[in-house]
């Protein structure tokens, strides 16, 4: 397999465009992790991630393929909008499969304190605040979002982040404090406090 670690997305697409399937598989390994995170965030179910993140590559390819895919300078921004989209798509067939009906439960879902409108506000700002979190995250050093991943999305503790990644527990709390600072640095930068 050829070295594609120098090359472009732009390239590795229209490489893998001219049919070079080593190429797409360079953009796979490129923002598979990162991709698959961002998806498992929102749906928190591995099962429903794993087929997300399989069908976000699979419309890519597709797009791909059929010359469709336009060059906008981020390929990465783009695969993000069509697993975005999917999750969208997601949360609505989950919504209509689980309609309920008042009259099935033995409580009055529609006269419920907790389904009121202030709740269903502070659900959009906390999931809000999430989406800010996770664009924090992205723009963090790779080692220091590899231990916030670890630990949050993992529920690892320090000494098997230490273990996992190869460092001592000492490295693994200083990236973890390190990527902390980073990350009220850049949402006060972007008046997210």
């Amino acid at each position: 397999m050829a070295d594609f670690t120098s090359f472009t997305d732009e390239l590795l697409v229209k490489l893998y465009a001219e049919g070079n399937n080593e190429a797409f598989d360079a953009l796979l390994s490129r923002y598979e992790k990162r991709l698959y995170t961002y998806i498992l965030y929102f749906v928190r179910n591995n099962d429903v991630a794993d087929d997300l993140f399989q069908e976000t590559f699979v419309k890519a390819i597709v797009t791909i393929k059929q010359g469709r895919y336009v060059e906008s300078g981020k390929f990465s921004a783009w695969l993000t909008r069509i697993a975005h989209n999917l999750i969208v798509d997601q949360f609505r067939y989950e919504r209509n499969e689980n309609t309920v009906s008042n009259d099935e439960t033995p409580t009055d879902l529609f006269n419920n304190a907790a389904l009121a409108e202030a709740c269903v506000e502070m659900q959009i700002v906390t999931g809000e605040t999430l989406t800010d979190v996770v664009k924090l995250v992205g723009q963090l050093p790779e080692s220091q979002r590899e231990v916030v991943y670890l630990r949050f999305y993992r529920d690892m503790s320090f000494k098997e982040i230490a273990d996992y990644t190869g460092v001592s527990i000492n490295t693994a709390l200083g990236r973890m404090r390190y990527a902390l600072l980073n990350m009220r640095r850049m949402a006060g930068e972007h008046h997210l406090l």
